[in-house]
């Protein structure tokens, strides 16, 4: 283990914004979850899994969801399970209790069978998030998992939307608002 700077850093989104150009940005060709192809990719594992950067993501996208009430945080596997715990921790440091929830693929074929894993979210306020959205089919899945659980999805949040459709699929398929922290062009890419 490494030492860590205790400090908060007065301006966390900034911070982010620099560790995610810093260390998501790759530069090439490459083919999206979504089949579409782009001259780049944004690896946000590289900073949702880092000690230094997913606490920055916990405080900004609380920040960004501050005007909405929800009481539990989750999305689809993978991308948004880094998220959630980002955002859990976060609050559990402003001394908030916030639940996270874990959405599967599939339903597991054994056990309790269960597509959404974690703390029971029927009849709860829940934000569904992602790392990052190209046209919004991750968290629409997502949204339909929380739904079929009887949960109550009051927005979908993302940490770089690629403006590639994800806001209006989401608005138009899930009626629900769309938020994200950094935009491609913060990012400087086109």
């Amino acid at each position: 283990m490494t030492d860590v700077d205790e400090a908060t850093p007065r301006d966390p989104r900034g911070a982010l914004l620099q560790q995610i150009k810093d260390k998501a940005v790759v530069h090439g060709k490459v083919t999206l979850s979504s089949g579409l192809e782009a001259d780049y990719y944004v690896d946000l594992r590289r900073v949702t899994l880092d000690g230094e950067a997913a606490p920055l993501v916990g405080q900004v996208l609380l920040d960004l969801t501050a005007e909405l009430e929800f009481d539990a945080v989750g999305g689809l596997t993978m991308g948004a399970d880094p998220v959630a715990a980002a955002m859990l921790h976060a609050a559990a440091a402003r001394g908030k209790r916030l639940d996270a929830f874990v959405v599967r693929k599939a339903a597991k074929a054994h056990g309790l069978q269960r597509r959404v894993e974690g703390p029971d979210i029927r009849g709860r306020r829940v934000l569904v998030v992602e790392d990052t959205s190209t046209t919004g089919g991750s968290p629409l899945t997502a949204v339909e998992a929380v739904r079929e659980a009887g949960a109550e999805v009051v927005a979908v949040a993302t940490i770089v939307d690629r403006a590639t459709g994800a806001d209006e699929k989401i608005r138009a398929g899930a009626g629900v608002p769309y938020l994200f922290a950094f935009s491609k062009d913060e990012l400087g890419l086109d």
